[in-house]
C-alpha cells in the first residue's frame, strides 16, 4: 500500500490532542487522505458496484473513551478514535478493515451481528483481507513467532481484539461469545 505524506501543517510529534492522539480535527483530515489509498478507493467501488454506497459522512473522527481503533456501526458507518491514532498508516488499516465490514453487511443478506459465528466470520476475513494479520504487522506488534503465526494465533487473537473494538450494542453479548484461546 502506498502512504500519502502527512501535510507539513500537522507535524508527526506536535498535537493537542490527549494520550499522544490526534484531535478530531486532526484525524478527519487523515481520513480525507485515507480516501486516496488505492486499498481503500478499491473497496469503496465495490461498495458502491454492490449498491452500497457512501456519503462523506459514513466514515468520521471521534473521541473514543475505551482504548480502541475504531468500529463499524451499522446505519451510522465508520468511526475512526482520533484519540488512539498517530500515524497515517493507522487510519487507513482501520478504515480498510471496517470497509470490509461494511461490505460484508452490505452483501450477505443474513448477517447477524449479534451471531458470534458470523461476526467471528466477518472478522476474520477483514483481519486477512485488510493486512492486519501479515507477519510484518504482528512482528511490529511485538509478536515474534514468525512460522505458524496465522493459523495459531490470528483468528482468535482477531476476534478477540476486534470484537472488544467495536462501538455496538452488542458487545457485551458479543464479549460473553468469545472463549479463551485453547492451548
Amino acid at each position: 500500500m502506498s502512504e500519502e505524506p502527512a501535510p507539513k501543517s500537522i507535524p508527526e510529534s506536535s498535537s493537542s490532542a490527549v494520550n499522544g492522539g490526534r484531535t478530531i480535527e486532526e484525524c478527519q483530515d487523515m481520513i480525507q487522505r485515507s480516501l486516496r489509498n488505492p486499498t481503500v478507493k478499491f473497496l469503496r467501488q465495490h461498495l458502491e458496484k454492490a449498491g452500497c454506497g457512501f456519503g462523506d459522512k459514513f466514515i468520521k473522527a471521534v473521541h473514543c473513551n475505551k482504548k480502541i481503533a475504531g468500529g463499524y456501526v451499522r446505519g451510522e458507518g465508520i468511526l475512526v478514535c482520533s484519540n488512539h491514532m498517530n500515524i497515517q498508516d493507522e487510519v487507513n488499516q482501520v478504515i480498510i478493515h471496517e470497509l470490509i465490514h461494511a461490505y460484508d453487511e452490505c452483501r450477505a443478506a443474513n448477517l447477524d451481528w449479534s451471531n458470534c459465528a458470523h461476526h467471528a466470520c466477518s472478522e476474520i476475513r477483514a483481519g486477512h483481507l485488510s493486512g492486519d494479520c501479515h507477519y510484518k504487522r504482528e512482528l511490529l506488534r511485538g509478536y515474534m513467532k514468525i512460522r505458524g503465526h496465522e493459523q495459531q494465533r490470528m483468528p482468535w487473537k482477531l476476534s478477540g481484539m476486534s470484537v472488544t473494538m467495536i462501538h455496538n450494542p452488542l458487545i457485551e453479548h458479543l464479549e460473553a461469545c468469545l472463549q479463551p484461546m485453547p492451548n
